[in-house]
């Protein structure tokens, strides 16, 4: 994940060209992009979402995701209570970005100021640094992460872990405790199944984007040749490598995807 941030509009325009660019050429692959520009209330507006990229859409993706918090109060309040920010942090997980990457983009992206927001694969990071400082661009990256799957699985585990040990307490419990027992089982059940359903849910949006990257690198690659080529061939190795895991296994939980 990809921020840039520029003092005005015209090297907001200039820095999303030179990506544009930086894709064309091979250096990178840009899967999805975006120029927004930070409101006196501290708001974003997008003004630019580039639809010659396979993430078109920004509703329910992990680039979507980010600008809706870095426009929201995480990054000015993140330490104020966890109710007030129930909606940002749910943003933060679907970004898979952390609290202090979001924390040290905000405190350069201030009102008045643009930036460049992008979902990106690179394999090395000075094509995009030395066109972005050309430009008078400050350049914030991370690798996509899903801490929230980490969390997701240790409380399945540590819900059926529960309804385990219930169930071996209301195989010997008086007959006039067994239906109360049941209502704490079915309880958990009920938590548990919805913690699942979230689970695919995440699953198939990243899938989703996935695919759609991959559909654009292969049709890149048919027109490409020599080392531009080989970039992009490698880059659909990797997608396809994680594509192929199993849901919540390391290579998918540790490191989304390596843009």
């Amino acid at each position: 994940m990809l921020v840039v941030v520029f003092d005005d509009e015209t090297k907001a325009y200039q820095g999303s060209s030179a990506l544009k660019d930086l894709d064309n050429d091979g250096s990178i692959s840009v899967h999805a992009l975006a120029v927004v520009k930070k409101n006196p209330d501290g708001s974003l507006s997008t003004k630019e979402i580039d639809d010659d990229y396979p993430i078109r859409a920004l509703g329910g993706t992990a680039i979507g995701a980010l600008i809706g918090v870095l426009g929201g109060p995480i990054g000015v309040a993140i330490g104020a209570s966890s109710g007030l920010l129930a909606g940002s942090i749910l943003d933060l997980d679907r970004a898979e970005v952390n609290a202090d990457y979001v924390d040290q983009v905000t405190t350069k992206l201030t009102p008045g100021k643009w930036a460049v927001v992008a979902d990106i694969s690179e394999e090395w990071e000075t094509p995009v640094d030395t066109k972005m400082s050309a430009l008078g661009g400050t350049v914030f990256r991370a690798n996509r992460v899903s801490v929230e799957d980490e969390k997701d699985a240790r409380e399945q585990a540590a819900t059926k872990a529960e309804i385990a040990h219930l169930k071996e307490e209301q195989s010997t419990a008086r007959q006039e405790d067994k239906a109360k027992i049941q209502k704490k089982i079915d309880t958990l059940n009920a938590k548990l199944q919805t913690k699942q359903q979230q689970a695919k849910q995440r699953s198939d949006q990243r899938k989703i984007e996935v695919e759609a990257k991959l559909h654009a690198l292969q049709e890149k690659a048919k027109k490409s040749s020599g080392e531009n080529k080989a970039k992009i061939v490698a880059r659909v190795a990797s997608l396809r490598e994680w594509l192929n895991q199993p849901v919540g296994s390391p290579a998918q939980t540790q490191q989304v995807q390596s843009a």
